[in-house]
This record gives C-alpha cells, structure tokens and sequence, in this order.
C-alpha cells in the first residue's frame, strides 16, 4: 500500500512517515497543498491522509482540487478543528474520513484500513487468485488453506499483483508501490524479491504462478488453469 502523507508540522509527518513504514507502508510525505496537488497528479495512491490547516492551500481545497481532477484515492482528512461544520465541510469537499488532533496513532491505522477496502474502487475484503488467498486489512496470506508469512515488502509487492491478476505490472510499478518516491538504490532489488516471493508462494507448493514476461515484467496468474487444460 502507498500512502501519501501531507502535514506542514514537522514532528507529526514524522510520526507518520515512521509509523507507517513501520507498518509496511510506503510513505510520501510533502508540506504544502500545492507538492500534495502536483504528486497526487503524478502518482497512484491507495489513501491520502491530509491534514486540514496547510501554509497555502488548505486541506479542504486540495481535496476539492483533486476530486475535480478525477481522482478518487480515500482520504482522511486530520484537523484540530472539531466543531460540526468544519467536519462536514471536509466531508462535503470529498474528504473519505476525519479524525480530529491529537489522535492516537492506531486509530488512524484502524481508519486507514477500514478506507483501503472501500478504496478509490470497489475492492473485495479477501483477494483471490486461484487457491492463493490475501486479507489485506488482517495482513495474512494462504495458498491451499496453509498459511504463508511474508515481509511487509513481500506483501506490498504480492497484494499489487493480486489486485492485478493476469496483468504485466512492471519493476518500476512494484518500486513505486511497495518502497517511495524517493528510492534511490539499485531497481534490481524487484529481481531479488521476486525471488523470495516464489520460495514462498510457489516453489513450496510445486507452482509457477508468478512468471516473468520478458522485457515488461511480471505477471501472477491462477496457474490451475493451465494445468487443468493440459
């Protein structure tokens, strides 16, 4: 899941940025509503959480903005403000959810979870591709009804190719989901954990599920089909 975090006040982004990635999340984190604007135009976000009091743009125009661009990522609106008007103005400027500051950090996670299985698109509560199985908001895997346990980027990578069954999704669409914006190391580190996905959904189970599509990507596919036609 990537989420981008925007919040002018330098020790709650922080607490974000930290708590987030701790989660599992990639993190963007940007200070004003102009960058929040410009980087929800130039990325795919699966929630936005956007704090209402900004140095330029307020937090209910940057959600109006971005509705009227036609982007429809979950956001939860953060405010200080907790009079009744303030909460429907948010609403009412597109706004998913709000929670009011200071707020505990695992109810926001809790909200966040609860606005990625609604998202931007009708998404069910349980993934399915053939007999592997992902709850996203409960963070367990199955294949065949036995559990797998993978890493917080092992995850964030598998849950993009569930959400994209029998699709090519390229190295640059894995980095910018499972890491950040502002990854910087070698791109090569998919290969490796394409690798360390198949030693565990795969190969333990005598599948092949997840191929490599020359030159574009990767792709994960119910691979029963093709076993079953042969």
């Amino acid at each position: 899941m990537r989420v981008l975090v925007v919040e002018d006040t330098a020790k709650v982004a922080r607490l974000l940025e930290r708590g987030l990635g701790e989660e599992g999340f990639a993190v963007d984190v940007v200070t004003s509503g102009t960058d929040a604007i410009w980087m929800i135009g130039e990325n795919e976000y699966d929630a936005i959480v956007l704090d209402v009091r900004l140095g330029d743009i307020d937090g209910f125009e940057v959600c109006r903005r971005v509705r009227a661009a036609g982007c429809w990522s979950p956001v939860l609106m953060l405010t200080a403000l907790d009079a009744i008007d303030d909460r429907v103005a948010g609403l009412d400027a597109g706004a998913d959810d709000y929670l009011t500051k200071p707020f505990a950090f695992s109810e926001l996670l809790a909200r966040l979870r609860a606005l990625f299985r609604r998202g931007a698109r009708p998404r069910p509560t349980v993934l399915t591709v053939g007999d592997l199985l992902m709850d996203p908001a409960a963070r367990t895997v199955t294949r065949g009804g036995c559990r797998v346990d993978l890493t917080a980027k092992e995850f964030a990578m598998l849950e993009l190719f569930m959400r994209h069954p029998d699709e090519v999704v390229s190295r640059m669409q894995l980095l910018e989901h499972a890491w950040d914006f502002a990854f910087d190391g070698d791109p090569h580190v998919v290969t490796v954990y394409i690798g360390y996905l198949r030693d565990k959904i795969d190969r333990p189970f005598g599948r092949t599920s997840l191929e490599t599509v020359r030159a574009a990507g990767y792709r994960l596919r119910d691979d029963r089909l093709s076993a079953s036609a042969g």
